[in-house]
């Protein structure tokens, strides 16, 4: 093409449209036919039309920019799986969206202060949350700057927030059912924080599944751990201190279960056969214990989707919504929990 950069009226022209609709569809509007999208993107990329950032933003008041906000150690960030699949759902649906995804860690008060000055309508277009902890650390004041937000689990400090979670109640009562149902008496489970709703969940869930069972509930079977191995492992090591006779453990993440295995082998217990073990996230680790280990599956990917189209749906809406999603969860049996053979 001469005369320089190409225009949006010459990309509507070239697809055959009006400019209205051209610019819905570069803008990633749902409200065009697939028909009319492939044709302008097809005029985008023969025309070499680049949009214009700053002018769009002028218009549209969009910066074409997506937070994440994360409120944990680098440790866990990078080394738990949960993290990657939930940030792989999201990244994904926002590449499909033509929006910049800006990853935020939180992990003091003064970062998050910062941060909650930044996070305002002039830098991004909405926020998205996970691993929101309960008990106000690291707490970021985001209620009266009018940014849409999207929590990746529920929350007592945002109650009325939009979010997107398991269903981790059922899943614990599924993981504590089917340990009953191999044959365990004496099951004690290894919780997440009490801080996180997904933590008080997955100990809801299991105290359900021990009474509806007909099991005496104990609390010296539950221990508290923060999802990450050593904390599966000390608990484990603890549970093991005062209940010799433990023979089976829910335990509310994989990585905390991939601890208690290592704990009851090096105590010489047997799994499956002294013990039986569930963890609780299906990532493919659980895979490749020895023995495999029987988890429930939480949708990770699907999550992050879920999140991200969510708060898109909200940055364009004409006014405030507030949507709730709980997905579902499944119990993947393997040989951790082999019937005991007695």
């Amino acid at each position: 093409m001469l005369g320089g950069r190409p225009t949006l009226e010459e990309v509507a022209a070239h697809a055959g449209v009006g400019r209205g609709t051209a610019s819905r569809v570069i803008n990633g509007s749902p409200q065009v036919s697939e028909r009319t999208r492939e044709a302008v993107l097809r005029a985008v990329e023969e025309l070499g039309y680049v949009p214009n950032q700053a002018a769009r933003s002028l218009v549209t008041r969009r910066t074409g920019t997506v937070a994440l906000v994360i409120a944990e150690s680098d440790e866990r960030i990078f080394g738990e799986p949960f993290f990657a699949g939930v940030v792989r759902g999201i990244s994904s649906t926002l590449n499909d969206a033509q929006r910049q995804l800006v990853l935020s860690l939180v992990q003091s008060s003064d970062q998050a202060i910062r941060l909650g000055a930044y996070l305002n309508s002039q830098h991004v277009d909405g926020v998205l949350l996970l691993s929101v902890h309960d008990d106000g650390a690291y707490s970021l004041d985001l209620g009266s700057r009018g940014v849409p937000m999207v929590l990746g689990g529920r929350s007592a400090l945002w109650s009325d927030a939009s979010f997107v979670d398991v269903d981790n109640r059922d899943g614990a009562r599924q993981a504590v059912r089917h340990l009953v149902a191999t044959g365990r008496r004496t099951i004690a489970t290894i919780t997440g924080p009490q801080a996180m709703a997904s933590g008080r969940d997955r100990l809801d869930g299991y105290t359900a599944a021990i009474v509806e069972s007909g099991l005496a509930l104990d609390t010296s079977l539950v221990v508290e751990g923060d999802f990450s191995e050593v904390s599966g492992w000390a608990a484990m090591e603890d549970l093991l201190d005062r209940h010799p006779d433990v023979d089976g453990v829910f335990a509310a993440s994989d990585l905390m279960a991939m601890g208690a295995l290592r704990s009851l082998r090096a105590r010489g217990r047997r799994v499956p056969h002294d013990v039986g073990v569930v963890g609780f996230d299906g990532t493919p680790a659980s895979e490749t214990t020895d023995p495999p280990l029987t988890t429930v599956h939480q949708p990770l990917t699907r999550l992050g989707q879920e999140m991200a189209a969510m708060l898109l749906r909200q940055i364009d809406a004409d006014e405030p919504t507030k949507e709730h999603l709980v997905l579902p969860v499944d119990l993947l049996v393997r040989g951790s929990t082999v019937p005991a053979e007695r």
